[in-house]
């Protein structure tokens, strides 16, 4: 089969690129962010996914599936910017996947899609709207993008679409929200406050996603792996010191003094869990994961160590 991995310039695309590549298909990769040492039998199209030349892509190649990993958050691309990525690039996809013959795309979300609200329920099932939203705007292209994807399973039935809420990960590359959280020393917490979070290595994380495109899933589906671990857990196993602090306050300092420099609406993020059930992808998929929580945090502890 050959596969289109969209967004491919980042660590854990590649790790997907790499595995797909690994169990036989063909795989190509598109991004506007170049990938140097790429395999020679993978090829990489270094183009923006809004522009004429991704589609271009889409029409030479003719891929059988396509894998959507470009989606940006708060913490990397900020404003209308990352809107026309996130809503724009994903309309994009689904166009071009129809226009030309795609058969199955896996569109990879975030499972904050939920929003953290102090009346949410403890474990998130796929049917439940996003939540939280006055309180955190810059989450509303995510959302809009993986609705978008959702409503693709009933506009295209001929598409095998699959929408995929993906914890947070934690791996080698030290990207990703939760990363960018843990990248100081002193890691800053509400104080009063300390909600469940799940995550998942890196690896395990790229695994899911090749599961789903070899069960060829179609539906949406929670994706988490070992049970969710308190937020002051986190931050001590991975060597860093919690300093736990009044909310008003805290706002003040995001971004100053060596804190993570959040949206004022995360800060939600931090007081409340986002725990989702992930049966069905387990059951579709027997999907487990290969590093426990521990490890991972023991891993990703040594790894960021001051040398």
């Amino acid at each position: 089969m050959k596969v289109l991995v969209v967004g491919v310039g980042s660590s854990l695309a590649r790790r997907v690129a790499l595995g797909l590549r690994e169990q036989g298909h063909t795989v190509l990769g598109m991004d506007r962010r170049p990938w140097w040492d790429h395999p020679k039998d993978l090829q990489v199209f270094e183009v923006d996914l809004r522009k004429r030349a991704a589609e271009d892509v889409f029409r030479t190649q003719r891929p059988d599936c396509v894998v959507h990993m470009a989606t940006v958050n708060a913490l990397s691309v900020q404003g209308e910017e990352r809107a026309r990525i996130n809503v724009g690039g994903t309309r994009a996809i689904f166009e071009h996947s129809v226009g030309h013959g795609v058969k199955q795309v896996v569109f990879v979300g975030r499972h904050t899609y939920y929003g953290a609200t102090s009346d949410s329920p403890l474990y998130h099932t796929e049917d439940e709207p996003p939540q939280g939203m006055g309180s955190f705007s810059e989450l509303a292209d995510l959302v809009a993008a993986d609705l978008y994807a959702a409503n693709m399973l009933w506009r295209e039935p001929k598409l095998t679409t699959s929408v995929l809420r993906l914890v947070y990960t934690l791996g080698p590359s030290q990207t990703g929200t939760l990363a960018s959280f843990l990248r100081g020393k002193r890691v800053p917490m509400v104080l009063g406050f300390d909600p469940l979070f799940q995550f998942l290595d890196e690896g395990d994380a790229a695994r899911a996603i090749t599961l789903a495109v070899q069960k060829k899933l179609r539906g949406i589906f929670n994706v988490a792996g070992p049970p969710p671990v308190p937020l002051s857990t986190i931050v001590r196993q991975t060597g860093r010191t919690v300093v736990p602090m009044p909310e008003p306050l805290l706002a003040g300092l995001l971004g100053r003094f060596g804190f993570p420099a959040l949206p004022r609406g995360a800060l939600e993020h931090i007081k409340f869990p986002i725990v989702v059930d992930a049966s069905a992808f387990k059951e579709a998929t027997g999907f487990a994961p290969e590093v426990s929580e521990v490890e991972a945090l023991r891993a990703y502890a040594k790894m960021t160590a001051p040398r």
